[in-house]
Parts: structure tokens; C-alpha cells; sequence
């Protein structure tokens, strides 16, 4: 977390927090849902506008983590912005040279892997459950069929409950 934001926190510490206006989707991206999008209806069905300045995505990720209930949040200086997930709160990128990372860049290490009734592939690493990314599927089969992993099956529903997450926070 940034220095700044740690500050913040220290001098403004009853700020109230915020629900559902930011989104991860399931690529990784974030949107902000303002009381129009949010009225329109639940993330993702209603996502709201995709971020798209780099610092501010910077700046996000570096101070995105999750309280003792599982529920993900970015904390915007002194105030917790928690985030409505469409699927998990992270998002795995694969890297032709065989490292994972998370949809913030920070390298993860792989313990096991999942497939869900829709076919989604998940993995478990040392920071938790994620999604692998949909335009790295062809590399992730590529590895699965080298026997890197071997997915056992999982219930897409049950893994909040199973990994500690919860996909929309109030």
C-alpha cells in the first residue's frame, strides 16, 4: 500500500466506506459504476465505464487488497472502495516464458488447478484463488497437456465460499 494512503488512513480514520463503485471484470479490467449504472442493475450485467488511465489503474492495483471477510476493496487514501467481482478477485496472466501473474503484475507461484462446469480454469497459487485469463487459454492447454497441471473439477458457485471471497460486497 502507498505510503500516502497509509498516511490518510492515520488521519481520517472514520471515513465512511463505498459499495459498488468499482468492478473487476473477468479480463481483469476496472470500471467505475456511478448511481446511473448502479440503478441500471448488479455487475457485470451493468459495468459502468471501463478505466483506461494508466496511472489511476497503477494506482488501484497497488492499493488493492481484501479485509478479514473476503471482501476486496482499493483503498482510495482514507476510504476503503470496495470492489463488486464478476468472477474472482484475481486474474492470471500467463507468460510464454512459464510465469504467472496477477492481473496487477505481481508474480504468483501455482499450487493447484481447477475446472469448473463451464469449463473456466482457475488456479490456486500463494496469494489465493483466480481466474486464468481468457486470451491465455491456448498457452494454459498447452501446459495442462504437458502435464504442468492437472485441473480437478470445482463448482464455480462454491468457490467463494471455499476461497474466502465474497463477488459482491455490501
Amino acid at each position: 500500500m502507498d505510503d500516502i494512503v497509509k498516511a490518510a488512513m492515520a488521519k481520517w480514520p472514520n471515513v465512511p466506506d463505498c459499495f459498488g463503485w468499482l468492478g473487476l471484470d473477468a479480463r481483469g479490467n476496472w470500471y467505475m459504476r456511478d448511481d446511473r449504472v448502479q440503478a441500471a442493475g448488479p455487475f457485470p450485467a451493468s459495468k459502468g465505464s471501463l478505466l483506461q488511465h494508466e496511472k489511476l489503474i497503477d494506482f488501484i492495483q497497488r492499493n488493492y487488497a481484501a479485509d478479514a471477510q473476503g471482501r476486496w476493496f482499493f483503498q482510495n487514501g482514507p476510504q476503503r472502495v470496495f470492489v463488486d467481482l464478476e468472477d474472482t478477485p484475481w486474474i492470471w496472466r500467463l507468460q510464454p516464458d512459464g510465469r504467472v501473474l496477477t492481473h496487477t503484475g505481481t508474480e504468483v507461484q501455482t499450487q493447484d488447478s481447477l475446472l469448473d462446469e463451464s469449463g473456466r480454469l482457475y488456479l490456486v497459487t500463494n496469494l489465493g484463488v483466480g481466474l486464468v485469463h481468457s486470451a491465455d487459454m491456448a498457452l494454459a492447454a498447452d501446459w495442462i497437456e504437458a502435464g504442468r497441471w492437472a485441473p480437478s473439477p470445482a463448482e464455480h458457485a462454491g468457490l467463494p465460499s471455499r476461497w474466502t471471497f465474497v463477488r459482491q460486497p455490501r
